[in-house]
């Protein structure tokens, strides 16, 4: 992770001045037209009743943002985050981990024990700041969870994997410790998915059902092949929506996420594993 951006501050966002920032930064970071803006009059009462709004503050300007809101999922309090956005040219100083952990730290304090949120499984970034570094975990794939939106990033739909984050887990307190890496090699997997030379997704036939361990390749970088070619992203989001429902269904659960050499340059990799190996 590159150094912060020194002149960087985390704190509560309080006002409405602020929170109408917060609007002008959905649509500066995710393009969307004014209707599908969270609305700053909603904010307000959602902070006073528990929500978590946190702003990163390079001296007047605001760097990015973190918003979550209290819920209740299986009979228990959690935090749902909805919505984390950094401006482009704060990224790659780990900004988003950040926020997160600001997140953790007031939900712990509120008495919260579970974060959830929703996140592309197709962008390899997020899915290794998810996994890799805050160390959630995923039984839940959800279909075209937005519908049809006005962003930019949703050309191919807008299917999602819903995360837990179990803050105070030994798991989560090892990730963000440093103390225990994420595994790569776990039990020899079975690869459902690959990236083949033409950054094409090749299935592998197997037997879901006797599989203890699994692995599902996605490109490096989905915007780049977005960009050079929509329809094949569209294939990805076809393949890998077919590879985690089945893997999903039968029992398995996503619980890592890494950067490794495949068999054609450099791909992402989920691990999925048996519930009882994933927390």
């Amino acid at each position: 992770m590159a150094d912060p951006v020194p002149s960087l501050v985390l704190r509560d966002i309080t006002t409405i001045s602020e929170m109408r920032e917060v609007e002008q930064l959905q649509k500066e970071v995710w393009g969307v037209a004014d209707l599908e803006v969270f609305p700053a009059l909603a904010l307000i009462p959602m902070t006073e009743l528990g929500g978590v709004l946190v702003g990163a503050f390079d001296r007047e300007r605001m760097a990015g943002f973190v918003f979550g809101f209290p819920g209740r999922e299986q009979e228990k309090m959690i935090l749902h985050s909805d919505m984390l956005a950094v401006r482009p040219e704060y990224r790659r100083h780990g900004l988003g981990y950040k926020l997160k952990l600001a997140q953790r730290e007031r939900a712990l304090a509120a008495g919260i024990g579970t974060i959830t949120w929703t996140f592309d499984p197709l962008q390899a970034r997020n899915a290794r700041l998810n996994f890799g570094k805050l160390g959630v975990i995923s039984d839940s794939y959800r279909i075209d969870y937005y519908g049809e939106t006005t962003s930019f990033l949703h050309q191919t739909g807008t299917d999602r994997l819903w995360v837990t984050w179990l803050l105070d887990s030994q798991r989560v307190k090892s990730r963000i410790e440093g103390t225990e890496p994420a595994a790569t090699d776990a039990a020899d997997p079975a690869i459902v998915l690959r990236v083949d030379e033409n950054e094409e997704p090749r299935a592998e036939a197997i037997e879901l059902e006797s599989v203890g361990c699994a692995a599902l390749e996605i490109p490096e970088d989905i915007n780049r092949v977005t960009a050079r070619d929509v329809s094949l992203t569209a294939q990805w989001r076809a393949a890998t929506r077919k590879a985690f429902t089945e893997l999903i269904g039968a029992g398995l659960s996503v619980s890592e996420f890494q950067f490794v050499a495949g068999e054609h340059g450099k791909v992402g990799r989920y691990l999925l594993t048996r519930p009882s190996a994933a927390v």
